[in-house]
């Protein structure tokens, strides 16, 4: 499941609607990217979004 494992960031729904104004589901996922972290002198694997990588968060 795309979720972000700091923030909680997960998918979004809404709907598309065409040029002639019909409308259809649509979803809208993060930008979820595995990587490895240093917590407390241990090395994590967490699926992190790109929003929480560029702010610094995962220093925390």
């Amino acid at each position: 499941m795309a979720k972000c494992e700091i923030c909680g960031k997960r998918r979004l729904f809404g709907n598309q609607i065409s040029h002639s104004h019909r409308v259809s589901n649509k979803s809208w996922k993060p930008n979820i990217k595995k990587i490895r972290l240093t917590i407390n002198g241990e090395t994590k694997r967490m699926a992190v979004c790109t929003s929480c990588i560029r702010s610094n968060k995962k220093s925390v």
